[in-house]
Formats: C-alpha cells, structure tokens, sequence
C-alpha cells in the first residue's frame, strides 16, 4: 500500500474540502498522485449526488457581491439539504467563493460552465456533494447591472440586490435600505404602473372572494365582518374614481354635521384611508408604492426622492427555500 504524507493529505484537504479520511483514501487509491486523487474524490462525489438527486436542497446559503465600481451584482443561493449543513462557516465559505466567480457571469448556465480551481462550478458541485454527503445545487442566480448597484443580505437567507440611477450624497445608505426594503417585504415588481390589467382584475376577484367567505364564518360566529375592498390596486384609482370618493367623503362629513370651514383638514386623511384601504396589491407587490419599514408614514418611492435626482432602476432578491 502506497504511504501518503501527511503534508499531502492537508494539502487535499485545502483543495477539496475534503475530510482527512477521505484524503487519505483517495491518496492512497491514487498511488500518491494528486490530480488522481481528485479525481477519485469527485467520482466518489458524482456517485453520491446520483443517490440523492430526488433530494430537496432547499436550505443553504444566500449571498451577494458587487464589483468594485458598484456597477454590477450577483445574488445567488448555494443550496443544501439541511439548516445544520447550511450555517456551517465551510459550506458559507464555499457559497462566497462561488458568488465571486459568478459575479463574472450573465447566466447561471455560464456561471456553472465557468472555471472553478481547475474544474467547472458544475464539478465542483459535485466534488462537495461527495465530501459533505448531501446535495448541494444552485438554486438561485440574480444578476443587475445599474449605474449604481448595492446589496443587503440577511443572515444568509435572503441576498438583495438594488440598482439606481445615479451615484448620489449618502448612496450608501439609502441603497442598503432599499435593498431591506426588498429582503423583507418581498415585492415582485418596481410600481404598480407594471402590472398587467388582466392581473390586476383576476387578484381583485380572488381576494374579495377570500373575504366574502371569511365574512360568512365571522357573521356566523357575530364577529365583525371584514371590509370588502372595490379595489386593490392605484391602476383602478382613475380621476373618476378618486373624484366619486372625495365627494362621498364630504357627504359623510356633512352628515356627521361637520362644519364645511373645517372639512379641508380632515379630507386628506380620509382620502389617504381611501387609498390606503383601496391599494393592498400594491402594498404587498409594488417595491415604490409599499410603506418604507423605518418609517411607515412614508412610502419608499417618497423616501427615495427624498434623497434628490435619483430613482430605483430595478431589484432583485434570492432566497434559500
């Protein structure tokens, strides 16, 4: 049997990954040389990940980088099979790796294609699965190019991504909040100016069909009923419409015996409930039309402006799940 060093285990082990065991096997089944013993542990790897490829990978890591003009970003999420795995400081230092070669790349499929000490990040996939025996998978891969690019991860499970027009006082800051902005709340589009009428009309009949049932079992039970919305959306909000709900806001007011000097003070309130209670699809999917998270009295696009001559060119967000 061939005697390995240990000097050439260490020096496997730093290349792969590897545990010491399996270094030593590989060496050993090598006959001490190092590119076969490579290639003996990728093997052992390819025949572990033909195992476990009906497997979830749906834990992992999520990671971001920018390049360092802030001009472009990547977001992707190692996947692995379980949190344990995924939290390990290793697996995190693998998922970054990765991310800088893919931060190089427009595609997943190229990025995957691409050259990883030696072999493709496809290989080394695979090499990993076999050292740490589960299956690990890039399940996510976000690319944005802007004049601006900066990123907010979050504990490693969520990586955003924010574009902006222009490098501005304080960019930093405000990018970083956007980009929290977007980790937490989820949205899926820039303005509710983007959505589909087609969309827009089939989200408000299933969501007042979801309230009117819950309204039956909340009438049955003599609790108070939920308030059925006409509309989820500003794309709905026509002049006509904003109109009618000024003119009924002042009938009310009148009929509560309020006296007209005063109804311009509590008109724009009422006209922000209006829209508040009228506008939840945007709320929940349109990124400038939500209420920033530090500070609910705005919305983001406000919060934006208020920083000048920029506007938030696109996002994009990858999460381990």
């Amino acid at each position: 049997m061939v005697k390995v060093t240990a000097a050439e285990v260490n020096k496997l082990r730093q290349a792969t990954g590897a545990g010491m065991m399996d270094c030593k096997k590989a060496l050993v089944e090598a006959e001490g040389d190092f590119d076969k013993a490579i290639e003996v542990l990728r093997k052992k790897g390819q025949k572990v990940a033909e195992k476990r490829a009906d497997r979830d990978s749906s834990e992992g890591a999520a990671i971001a980088k920018i390049n360092d003009d802030n001009t472009s970003g990547v977001a992707i999420v190692l996947g692995c099979e379980t949190d344990f795995v995924g939290k390990n400081e290793n697996f995190v230092a693998l998922a970054n790796d990765l991310a800088e070669v893919a931060l190089h790349h427009d595609t997943k499929e190229a990025f995957l294609a691409a050259d990883f000490g030696g072999m493709t990040v496809s290989e080394k996939l695979v090499e990993q699965t076999g050292v740490i025996g589960e299956k690990l998978d890039i399940t996510a891969f976000e690319k944005l190019d802007a004049p601006y690019v900066g990123q907010y991860v979050h504990i490693n499970k969520i990586a955003a991504l924010v574009g902006l027009s222009s490098k501005v006082d304080n960019v930093e800051t405000l990018v970083k909040d956007v980009a929290m902005q977007v980790a937490s709340m989820g949205a899926t589009t820039l303005s509710y100016k983007d959505f589909d009428a087609a969309f827009v009309a089939s989200e408000t009949e299933a969501r007042i069909a979801v309230i009117e049932k819950d309204n039956i079992e909340l009438g049955r039970l003599g609790k108070t009923q939920k308030n059925v919305p006409s509309y989820i959306s500003m794309a709905q909000l026509t002049p006509e419409v904003i109109a009618q709900a000024e003119e009924d806001a002042k009938a009310e007011l009148k009929a509560e015996g309020k006296p007209e000097q005063i109804w311009d003070r509590i008109l724009p309130g009422k006209m922000e409930r209006f829209i508040s209670d009228n506008t939840t699809l945007d709320q929940e999917k349109a990124l400038l039309d939500q209420r920033f998270i530090k500070d609910e009295k705005q919305t983001v696009a406000q919060y934006v402006e208020s920083y000048g001559d920029v506007k938030v060119t696109g996002f994009k967000r990858a999460t381990v799940g």
